[in-house]
């Protein structure tokens, strides 16, 4: 009986001391107000925004502290610091897609989805062969890069022990943080030495992106194998299956979501870089659907050139840089929802 009260008279001490719930939202609304009155004083937008943050900071605190005791208030503040870091870090982000879409939506349409800019000096114009050479290059990188990079990182997890597995983990760290413009070089130098210097092609633009990806494919895709429990394999082992079928039916299976991301997440990085293509595939006004012949525009490069050599007058080379910008996001958006739904499909659901 003495302990049933005590620990009755504990639940009540824990349950009681709590701050309405109208209390946080209201300090909220005072804070955003005062710090809307400071602007229409004068104050900096950026700066009213800053104070208004520090007095919910103060006042939050204070009053849990009043009510609810030391720890909850520590647990309040910190929550505090932790939203506004949160803000702050997706606060570029969201800058930059405004800025690309209102930039880019003016000539969203559908004359830039179906002309290419051959005998095109002003107004009008287009990205089609930019955006066929952009999926064409960064689908060869992904098909030279997702086997290597998926068998590279079944070697480490499933086979690799000894020197040769520390020296490929070394090299792949090393490729991590390589220069794009050394991809790029190296490309370049690569098929010199067997078409000479004036080689310009689609596929030594693929070439020069896999450099970039497959160390990103590795990566990922070994985070996403250690993460399989050793009991699927150890279950698989016991009833005779061997080892190679284990990790094609059991462990790649299991771990396609994180794979299908870890992929996507690489082609978006790849998908964006200009200087390996501007070096190795060049640039070129009209379509060209072959990877092995001639150049092959990109819309990283279609950008850059759009931008920087806008034509007279400069503002349609403008409007068209936005535009070629505000498809890449989309295309990267795109390739998201589909390795969602890879995932969702062909991954093994959690019972």
């Amino acid at each position: 009986m003495t302990v049933s009260s005590a620990s009755l008279t504990t639940s009540t001490a824990m349950t009681q001391a709590t701050l309405p719930r109208w209390v946080v939202p209201g300090l909220i609304g005072a804070s955003a107000a005062a710090g809307f009155l400071l602007w229409l004083l004068g104050l900096s937008a950026a700066l009213a925004a800053v104070l208004a943050v520090l007095l919910l900071g103060v006042a939050v605190p204070l009053a849990s502290r009043a009510v609810e005791g030391p720890r909850r208030a520590t647990d309040r503040f910190l929550t505090i610091v932790v939203s506004v870091a949160f803000s702050l870090a997706i606060l570029p982000l969201l800058s930059l897609i405004i800025t690309v879409v209102q930039n880019g939506i003016g000539r969203f349409d559908l004359q830039f989805f179906t002309w290419d800019m051959r005998g095109v000096l002003g107004e009008g114009g287009g990205a089609y062969h930019a955006i066929v050479g952009t999926l064409l290059v960064t689908g060869a990188a992904a098909v030279i890069s997702v086997p290597v990079g998926v068998m590279a990182a079944v070697y480490l997890v499933e086979y690799g022990h000894g020197r040769l597995a520390r020296g490929l983990t070394v090299l792949v760290d090393v490729m991590t943080g390589i220069p794009s413009i050394v991809a790029g070089l190296f490309a370049y130098a690569f098929f010199a030495l067997f078409f000479g210097p004036s080689i310009r092609f689609g596929f030594g633009g693929a070439v020069a992106l896999s450099v970039l990806m497959i160390p990103i494919v590795v990566r990922s895709v070994e985070e996403m194998l250690k993460l399989v429990p050793n009991e699927l394999r150890e279950a698989a082992y016991a009833l005779g299956v061997p080892k190679w079928r284990t990790i094609v039916k059991v462990v790649l299976p299991t771990a396609a979501a994180g794979i299908a991301t870890g992929v996507t997440i690489a082609v978006a990085r790849v998908i964006g870089e200009t200087a390996p293509l501007l070096i190795i595939a060049g640039s070129t006004n009209g379509v060209n659907w072959d990877l092995f012949d001639a150049r092959m525009s990109t819309l990283p490069v279609y950008t850059y050139y759009s931008y920087t050599i806008p034509g007279i007058p400069p503002e349609f080379g403008i409007e068209r840089a936005w535009a070629a910008a505000l498809t890449l996001f989309v295309i990267v958006m795109g390739l998201n929802l589909i390795a969602r739904l890879i995932s969702r499909v062909f991954g093994v659901q959690a019972r």
